[in-house]
C-alpha cells in the first residue's frame, strides 16, 4: 500500500502543509494552509494540518483532539519557528551558565555595544540563563600572534603546557576546583534547574575542563548538558558561550514539543519523523537541537527554491525572496551549492553554528504601517497572526497585506476562507478601507495635499519594496556579486504581490515562481537531504610540509564518525556524499572563509585565494594561509522529483498568447502607479503550459497571488511561472520640479542609508587591524557637495557628527582641483579632524559628465597606532599635537587611481619620528591595509551613487538630498517645541567639571515662535595644557547626537538636524582650542562630558559614565638611543554605567543599563580568546562592578571591572575621566561611583592608583585593573 508523505512548515503567521498519498506524482499533492495560532479552533497547527491531510487521504472524518494514527504515513518532515519564538519571547527552559571564574557577566556585557545608538533608554536583550556558576580554572594560549619575535613554544607536561586539539600550544594556569564546583552545581540542582550550558575559556582547543564539569553535572542528575566545545568548537568565546547557553535554553523546549507532538500521534514507530535544521539538512527528531533549529522554517525555503528553480545548464545564480506574514527572508544560491555562515545574531544573541546565509528584514505581510514626521514607515512592528492585519477580522492595524488588499492586488474570492469566528470567511476589505480613509485624512491634513486612499496605500507598498530590496543588495554586493546578474525566486504567502517591483528596483529582469511558491518552505522539506556534520578546530599552516597528511588523517576520522551515525538511520554507504571543508584565513587576520574541496583535488589554497579576492577585493602574497577548522558534512541524498531545466523548457516550448476574454476567470479594478486599471484575473490551474500572458494581470490560486504589472509578462511552464520584467525608463524628470513626494522622500532615506551601510560592510570585510575589523571603530557616511551630512550608517556617533566639518574643509581647499579617481586623506584638527588616530578618507562622486561633484563619500577609521610618544597613539600625557602621532593636513592618498604608498610611509612613519621622543607608526602594514580598506569602502559608495543616478537622474537626487535634510530640521524643531511645552520653559542651563577642574558650561535658549535655537557655551574654561582640548567639530557632533536622541523616532541622521541650531563657543576655550595643542582626549573624553552636560541641561537623564576608558599597550618604535624595533600597538575602550532617565514627553523613565557603551561611542570589545591569541595577556576578569550605579527612583547602571595580567614587558597607558568628579544624579538621584585605575605589581605585591591619565612600564605578571564609573540615578529613592 502506498505510504503517505507529509511536510509542514510552521511559520509565524501561517502553517503550510503539503502531503502526497504515496504515489509520488505532483498531481496528487494536497496543500493546506492554516493560521499558526487559532486557539479557538485548535491547539496545535501542525497536528491540525496532519489531521486534515489524513482526512483527505483516508477519506474519513477524524475528530479534533483524537490521537492521529500514522500507520499509513511513511515520513513526516517539519520546520518550525518554535526555537526562534522561544528566544524572542524569553520563555525557554531554566538553565545554568557555567563559565570560567571572572566571567560570570560576560554574556550580559556581550560586546559592550548598545543595539540602537540613538535610544537614550537602552534596551538590551536579557541573557537566556537563570543562574551562573564560575569555575575556578584557567587555561590560555602560550604564544601570541603579534609577537615580533615569532616564537613558537613546545609542549612541556611538567609545566602544564600541552598541544590543544587545534594544534595551538595551551598552558593550563589552574585546574578546576572540583569541590567548590560540585557544591555549586548541587545548589543549582536543588533549586529545580535541570539544564546546563558550559563554556570555559579556550575550550575550543582544550575541552578537558568542560568535560570534567559535564561528568559531575550528569552524576548529580542534570538532564540536559550542552558543552560549547561540542556544539560550537570554534574560537571566539562570546558567540561560543552564547551558543552553549542557547542550546541549553532551547533544546529542552524542543524536546518537550516533540514529546507533545508524539503524544498527539499513535503508531508512528515506522514513520520517519525528521526536522529541518538551520543548515538546510534534515535530522532525526531525536537529534533535533534548539541551537540548530533557529532558521528551521526559512531553511526549508532555500532548499525548496534551490532544488526546483536553479538551472544547472545555465547556472544563473538565484536570489530567494521569501515574504511571509511576519518578515521577509532573502538568500542567495549560486554555483550549485548552499552557502553557510557560522556566526549570526538571533533575538539579540550572537551564536556560532552552521546556518544557511539568510538575511531577515522586518517587512512581511503583517508589518504595520505608520505615518511619522512626514515620512511613510513600514515595520518593524508586526500585527503577527494575532490580531493580524485589519482585514483578518480581529480588529488588527493596517499592514502591508491591507495595502495590497486596498489596491486590489489580493483577490478575496481566491484567498483561503479561514477567517472569522467560524473560519469560513475571506478577507475584510471594508475594515481595511475604513482604516485607510482615516490615515489618508491625517496625511492630507499634515501635508496640505489631496492624496487618495489608493495613493497612500501604494506609497506604503513602494516604501516596503525598497526596505526589502536593501538586504538583497547587501547580500549580493557585499559578497562581490552583481545583483542584476541574478534571477529572483519569489515564494512565501506575500512574495508574489511584490516580487516584480523588488526585481525592478534591483535591475533584475527575471522572476520565477514555483507552482508551490506560497508553501515552498514546506515543499523544500519534501526535497531536503538528511545531513550529519562534524567540525574540529585546527591551527596549521596550509602550506606546511606535513599539513596535508595530518588533515587527510583527520578527515578520515571525521568521515568515520558521521557515516556511522547515518548508517544507524538506515542509509547505505552508496547513498552518502561527503563534503570536505577547511576554514581558512591569512595569518595575522581574523576573517575566515569556509572552503569546500572540489572533486578529489587538494585545491584549497587556490580556491581560498580566488574566494578572498572576490569577496574582499584583495589577497596577501606575503602571508601564510592558516587552517582554523576542519569540517565534514555527510549528505544522505533524498529522492528528488525530476525538475525540468527552465531554460530548456522555455526554448522547446511553443508559447502562445492567450485570449484574455476566454481565459480570464473574471476582471478586477487594480491600482498601478497612478490609477486603477480593469485587469483580468487568471486561475493558475486553468492556464495550460505554454501560455504567454502580458501584464497587467493577476495570476492566482488558493495559496498564491502573483501581480504582473504593465511592464511584465508571464509564461506558464509545467511547474513554474517565469515573469520577464522590462525595466521602466528613468523616474519621471518632472519629479525634479514637482512638490516633494513623501513616499519618494522615504525611499531616498532608505537608498542613502543603504549606501552608507554597504560602505561600512565593505570596510569591515577588507580591513586587517583588530581595531577596525573586530572592534568596528569606524564610520561611513555620505555628504553633499558642500560637506553637509546626508546619511550615515549607525556606527560611532562622535565620528558621524564631526565628519561634516572635515569634508567641508577639504571641499573648500580642493575646490576645482579634484579629478575622478582622486582620494583625499586627512586627520588634522585644523581641517575638521577630531584626534589623530581617526583618519578620514574622502572620495568625490562626480556627475556623469565628470565636471561636477555631486556627493562626497567618506570613511573614518581609528588606526591603533600612528606613531607619537607611546604605543597605541592615545598618550595620556601629551601636551603638543606632534606627540600624538602623524598629523595629516590634506594629502592625495590616491591620484587618478594610483595609491601613493610611498607618501603614506613618509607621512606615517618618517615624519612623526622626526619629533623629540616620538616614533613613527609601529605597524605600518596595518595602516596601509586599513587605508586601502577605507578606499574600497568609498569605492563601493561611489558605485552605488552611480546606480542611484542611473535610477533617478541627478536633478531628482539633488532635490531629495536637500529635502531629507529639511525633513530632519522640521522634526528637530518639533522635538524642541515638545521639550519647551513639557517643562514650561524656554531657557535651560547646565554645567559640569572635568577631573582637572575645567568647567563646561551651557545655556540653551529656545525661541519657538522666532525659530531661534541657541546653544551657548559662554563661561567654559580655557584650553588646557594637556590633551582634553576638543576641536569645535566635536561639540557640534555632541549637539547633533543629542538632538537626534531627543526626536526619539526613526528619522535619518543628517545635517538638517543642526540646521535650526546656532552654536556659540568661546574661542580659545577647551571646546575651541588654538592650533597645535594636544587633542587626543577631546574626542574620547570631552565629547562624552559635553553630551552629559547637554542631556542634563534638558533634565532628560542623569550622567552616564562620561568616559571611554581608553586603554592602550604595546611595544616597539624608536628607543632612547634612536634605534627602531618592530612592535605592535593595541587600543580598546571600556564600557561603563548608563545614566538613569525620568518620565517626559518621550515616554516613561528608565533604570540605567549596566556595562554598556554610551552616548558618543559604541565600539566593540575584542573577544577574550582573540585578545589572548594576538597579544601577551591573560584577561583575569571582565565583570559588572556591582553597586557602582547611583541610587534613585530610577537607578543608574553599573560600571565594569577589567583585570588584565601581562605576560611580556609592555608600555601600558590609560586615558580616562570621572576619577575625581563623579557622574551626577539629577532630580534627587544619587551620583554614580567614580572610576579607579590600579597597577598591581607582581614582584612587590604593591597596589598603585595610577590616576585617570598615566603611562606605566609593566612587567610579566603585573596586573592593570580598571574600574569604570557607574551612571547617575534619577529622582529620589523611594523607601
Amino acid at each position: 500500500m502506498p505510504k503517505i508523505r507529509i511536510a509542514i512548515d510552521r511559520g509565524g503567521t501561517f502553517t503550510d502543509c503539503i502531503g502526497n498519498p504515496g504515489t509520488g506524482n505532483p498531481e496528487d499533492d494536497v496543500v493546506i494552509k492554516l493560521l499558526s495560532v487559532d486557539s479557538k479552533n485548535y491547539k496545535d497547527a501542525p497536528l491540525e494540518g496532519i489531521r486534515r491531510l489524513l482526512e483527505i487521504f483516508q477519506s474519513k472524518s477524524i475528530p479534533r483532539g483524537v490521537p492521529l494514527d500514522l500507520t499509513e504515513v511513511e515520513s513526516l518532515r517539519m520546520g518550525t519557528t518554535l526555537a526562534t519564538n522561544c528566544a524572542l519571547e524569553r520563555n525557554g527552559e531554566r538553565c545554568v551558565f557555567v563559565t570560567t571564574k571572572g566571567f560570570k557577566d560576560c554574556l550580559l556585557i556581550g560586546d559592550q555595544t548598545r543595539p540602537k545608538i540613538f535610544d537614550l533608554a537602552i534596551n538590551r536583550p536579557d541573557p537566556l540563563y537563570d543562574h551562573v556558576i564560575e569555575v575556578d580554572e584557567r587555561v590560555t594560549l602560550e604564544d601570541f600572534a603579534e609577537d615580533p619575535r615569532n616564537i613558537i613554544s613546545k609542549a612541556n607536561a611538567e609545566e602544564g603546557v600541552c598541544v590543544g586539539k587545534s594544534g595551538e600550544i595551551v598552558r593550563v594556569l589552574k585546574k578546576p576546583d572540583l569541590s567548590a564546583l560540585k557544591e555549586s552545581l548541587q545548589e543549582a540542582y536543588n533549586q529545580g534547574i535541570r539544564s546546563l550550558g558550559i563554556a570555559l575559556l579556550h575550550s575550543y582547543t582544550f575541552p578537558d575542563h568542560e568535560e570534567v564539569v559535564a561528568a559531575i553535572a550528569h552524576n548529580i542528575g542534570f538532564t540536559h548538558v550542552s558543552l560549547s566545545s561540542e556544539v560550537s568548537p570554534m574560537i571566539k568565546y562570546l558567540p561560543r558561550a552564547n551558543s552553549a547557553v542557547a542550546d541549553a535554553y532551547l533544546t529542552p523546549v524542543i524536546k518537550k514539543y516533540l514529546d507533545g507532538l508524539q503524544a498527539g500521534l499513535v503508531n508512528f514507530e515506522n514513520t520517519s519523523i525528521q526536522f529541518m535544521q538551520s543548515d538546510g539538512g534534515l535530522v532525526d527528531g531525536s537529534k533535533f537541537s534548539g541551537l540548530k533549529s533557529i532558521l528551521s522554517g526559512p531553511a526549508g525555503g532555500v532548499v525548496g527554491y534551490s532544488t526546483t528553480c536553479y538551472d544547472s545548464n545555465t547556472q544563473v545564480p538565484l536570489i530567494g525572496f521569501d515574504m511571509g506574514g511576519t518578515s521577509t527572508d532573502v538568500s542567495r544560491f549560486g554555483n550549485g551549492k548552499l552557502d553557510h555562515v557560522f556566526e549570526t545574531t538571533t533575538a539579540g544573541i550572537v551564536i556560532q553554528s552552521p546556518q544557511l546565509d539568510i538575511h531577515t528584514v522586518a517587512a512581511g505581510g503583517s508589518s504595520m504601517l505608520f505615518w511619522e514626521n512626514g515620512l511613510f514607515r513600514v515595520g518593524p512592528d508586526s500585527a503577527a497572526a494575532e490580531p493580524g492585519p485589519a482585514a483578518y477580522r480581529k480588529g488588527g492595524p493596517l499592514t502591508i497585506t491591507d495595502a495590497n488588499l486596498q489596491l486590489g492586488r489580493l483577490v478575496p474570492e481566491l484567498f483561503p476562507k479561514i477567517f472569522g469566528p467560524n473560519e469560513n470567511e475571506s478577507l475584510d476589505l471594508e475594515a481595511t478601507n475604513q482604516k485607510f480613509e482615516g490615515l489618508t485624512k491625517t496625511i492630507n491634513a499634515d501635508l496640505e495635499t489631496n492624496l487618495t486612499v489608493d495613493e497612500v496605500a501604494h506609497g506604503f507598498l513602494k516604501v516596503a519594496n525598497e526596505s526589502m530590496a536593501r538586504p538583497i543588495r547587501a547580500l549580493t554586493e557585499a559578497r562581490g556579486h552583481v545583483t542584476s546578474d541574478h534571477q529572483l525566486v519569489t515564494f512565501g504567502g506575500a512574495g508574489g504581490q511584490h516580487a516584480v517591483a523588488v526585481a525592478e528596483s534591483l535591475g533584475i529582469d527575471t522572476v520565477i515562481a514555483h507552482r508551490y511558491s506560497s508553501i515552498l518552505s514546506a515543499y523544500g522539506m519534501f526535497l531536503a537531504d538528511v545531513v550529519e556534520e562534524k567540525q574540529e578546530p585546527c591551527s596549521f599552516d596550509l602550506a606546511g610540509p606535513a599539513t596535508r597528511g595530518q588533515l587527510e588523517e583527520r578527515f578520515d576520522s571525521l568521515v568515520g564518525t558521521v557515516s556511522r551515525s547515518l548508517h544507524k538511520q538506515g542509509f547505505a554507504e552508496n547513498d552518502l556524499v561527503y563534503e570536505k571543508y577547511l576554514n581558512l584565513r591569512y595569518d595575522g587576520t581574523e576573517s575566515t572563509l569556509m572552503i569546500m574541496q572540489r572533486n578529489s583535488d587538494w585545491n584549497f589554497a587556490e580556491d581560498f585565494t580566488a574566494s578572498h579576492k572576490r569577496e574582499f577585493g584583495f589577497i596577501f602574497t606575503d602571508r601564510p594561509v592558516i587552517v582554523d577548522d576542519i569540517r565534514i558534512r555527510a549528505v544522505a541524498k533524498s529522492p528528488v522529483r525530476s525538475t525540468k531545466s527552465i531554460a530548456n523548457e522555455i526554448s522547446s516550448l511553443k508559447t502562445r498568447k492567450i485570449n484574455t476574454a476566454e481565459a480570464a476567470s473574471f476582471y478586477k479594478d487594480v491600482f498601478f502607479d497612478d490609477k486603477r486599471l480593469r485587469i483580468p484575473i487568471f486561475r493558475i490551474d486553468d492556464m495550460p503550459t505554454g501560455s504567454l500572458i502580458d501584464g497587467p494581470c493577476i495570476l492566482a490560486d488558493g495559496t498564491q497571488t502573483n501581480v504582473i504589472p504593465c511592464n511584465a509578462s508571464a509564461t506558464i511552464l509545467s511547474s513554474h511561472i517565469v515573469i520577464k520584467v522590462n525595466s521602466k525608463s528613468k523616474e519621471n524628470p518632472e519629479l525634479a520640479q514637482n512638490k516633494i513626494d513623501p513616499v519618494l522622500l522615504s525611499i531616498f532615506g532608505h537608498r542613502f542609508m543603504d549606501i552608507a551601510e554597504q560602505m561600512g560592510t565593505q570596510l569591515r570585510k577588507t580591513a586587517v587591524s583588530t581595531n577596525v575589523k573586530e572592534r568596528l571603530d569606524f564610520s561611513c557616511a555620505l555628504f553633499d557637495p558642500d560637506g553637509n551630512l546626508v546619511a550615515n550608517a549607525p556606527h560611532v556617533p562622535v565620528h558621524l557628527g564631526s565628519m561634516s566639518t572635515c569634508i567641508s574643509a577639504q571641499a573648500k581647499l580642493w575646490k576645482g582641483k579634484l579629478k575622478a579617481g582622486d582620494v583625499l586623506v586627512t586627520n588634522h584638527p585644523e581641517m575638521g579632524g577630531t584626534h589623530l588616530p581617526d583618519i578620514t578618507v574622502i572620495t568625490p562622486a562626480f556627475s556623469s559628465s565628470g565636471d561636477e561633484i555631486i556627493f562626497y563619500v567618506a570613511s573614518r577609521a581609528h588606526h591603533a597606532d600612528i606613531g607619537g610618544i607611546l604605543p597605541g597613539s592615545v598618550p595620556p600625557n601629551s601636551k603638543e599635537l606632534y606627540e600624538e602621532g602623524a598629523a595629516i593636513y590634506s594629502e592625495l592618498l590616491v591620484k587618478e587611481g594610483r595609491f601613493d604608498e610611498e607618501l603614506m610611509v613618509k607621512v606615517l612613519v618618517e615624519d612623526p619620528a622626526k619629533y623629540p621622543g616620538c616614533s613613527g607608526s609601529r605597524k605600518i602594514s596595518d595602516n596601509i591595509s586599513d587605508l586601502k580598506a577605507q578606499i574600497a569602502a568609498n569605492t563601493k559608495g561611489i558605485h552605488l551613487i552611480a546606480k542611484l543616478m542611473d535610477d533617478f537622474g541627478i536633478d531628482v537626487i539633488v532635490k531629495y538630498m536637500l529635502a531629507i535634510q529639511e525633513n530632519a530640521a522640521t522634526t528637530v524643531k518639533q522635538a524642541l517645541k515638545n521639550l519647551t511645552e513639557h517643562f514650561g520653559a524656554t531657557e535651560f542651563t547646565g554645567q559640569d567639571y572635568m577631573d582637572d577642574g575645567t568647567l563646561i558650561k551651557l545655556k540653551v535658549t529656545l525661541d519657538i515662535e522666532r525659530g531661534q535655537y541657541v546653544f551657548d557655551f559662554e563661561g567654559t574654561s580655557p584650553q588646557v595644557y594637556g590633551n582634553l582640548n576638543a576641536p569645535e567639530a566635536i561639540t557640534n557632533s555632541a549637539i547633533l547626537y543629542c538632538l537626534r536622541c531627543l526626536v526619539n523616532e526613526d528619522i535619518p541622521l543628517n545635517q538638517g538636524c543642526l540646521k535650526p541650531i546656532t552654536v556659540k563657543i568661546p574661542q580659545g576655550s577647551i571646546l575651541s582650542p588654538t592650533n597645535g595643542v594636544a587633542v587626543v582626549g577631546g574626542n574620547v573624553l570631552t565629547s562624552q562630558r559635553v553630551t552629559d552636560v547637554i542631556l542634563k541641561t534638558f533634565s532628560i537623564m542623569a550622567d552616564s559614565q562620561g568616559d571611554c576608558n581608553n586603554f592602550t599597550f604595546g611595544t616597539g618604535g624608536k628607543d632612547a638611543n634612536g634605534e627602531i624595533s618592530k612592535g605592535f600597538g593595541y587600543y580598546e575602550t571600556i564600557c561603563g554605567g548608563h545614566g538613569a532617565g525620568g518620565e517626559s514627553w518621550r515616554g516613561p523613565g528608565w533604570n540605567g543599563t549596566n556595562a554598556v557603551h554610551t552616548n558618543m561611542t559604541n565600539t566593540r570589545m575584542t573577544d577574550v580568546e582573540i585578545f589572548e591569541r594576538r597579544y601577551p595577556v591573560v584577561l583575569r576578569e571582565f565583570s559588572v562592578r556591582q553597586k557602582s550605579g547611583g541610587k534613585g527612583k530610577f537607578f543608574g547602571g553599573n560600571g565594569v571591572i577589567r583585570d588584565i595580567i601581562f605576560r611580556q614587558p609592555v608600555q601600558a597607558s590609560i586615558l580616562s575621566e570621572r576619577r575625581v568628579v563623579a557622574p551626577h544624579g539629577i532630580s534627587g538621584g544619587e551620583d554614580g561611583e567614580r572610576g579607579l585605575n590600579l597597577w598591581i605589581r607582581k614582584t612587590s605585591g604593591s597596589v598603585i592608583n595610577i590616576g585617570g591619565k598615566n603611562t606605566i612600564s609593566v612587567q610579566p605578571g603585573d596586573r592593570v585593573v580598571i574600574h569604570t564609573p557607574g551612571g547617575g540615578g534619577y529622582g529620589k529613592l523611594l523607601e
